[in-house]
């Protein structure tokens, strides 16, 4: 008996998106071969988006492109980005799956900012950089991120990605719910 493979397209070749997705959706469907790749994937928005609208079109702009150039049973964005809350500033990520039929459109949690990290962003610099700057990391956004470095890595990007997708999975996992 052959088991089943899902093909999954990732709007990115960062391998920490690409790792996230292929987890969230092999934790979702345990007894199905998934097959991951990653893909550039043009967001159409700033390298470092600076609001919540922003952040969630790059990712759906991810998705569409994705899903113009090639076959797949899922397509998956993962856009990082910041925003200056009521409450204070912060990152976060706004995550897309896709097939054909539907899209489902998912957030990360918010990680608090420092201000004078974000006052770096609003001068034009991506969060990676900064961070990397001032932990004395290079490309930490193809490793733990921000996330990592502020919480003691008790917490990476790709753990935060993952959580995300599998949330977004759930109208994936309960079409009899969410087709009515």
């Amino acid at each position: 008996m052959t088991q089943k493979t899902l093909s999954i397209i990732v709007g990115s070749n960062n391998p920490v998106k690409v790792n996230a997705a292929k987890t969230a959706i092999s934790t979702a469907f345990p007894h199905i071969n998934v097959l991951c790749q990653g893909m550039h994937s043009p967001s159409q928005v700033a390298d470092q988006p600076m609001t919540e609208e922003e952040t969630r079109l790059g990712a759906i702009n991810r998705v569409k492109y994705c899903q113009q150039q090639s076959t797949a049973d899922f397509y998956v964005a993962i856009e990082g980005g910041v925003d200056n809350f009521d409450y204070g500033c912060a990152t976060f990520a706004y995550v897309v799956i896709a097939t054909n039929e539907k899209q489902i459109v998912g957030r990360s949690a918010n990680l608090p900012l420092p201000n004078m990290v974000y006052q770096s962003l609003q001068q034009g610099e991506e969060l990676g950089h900064v961070m990397d700057r001032l932990f004395n990391t290079d490309n930490i956004k193809q490793k733990g991120g921000a996330m990592a470095l502020l919480t003691k890595n008790h917490a990476t990007r790709e753990g935060v990605y993952t959580q995300a997708l599998l949330l977004a999975l759930a109208p994936f996992l309960n079409t009899e719910l969410f087709d009515k």
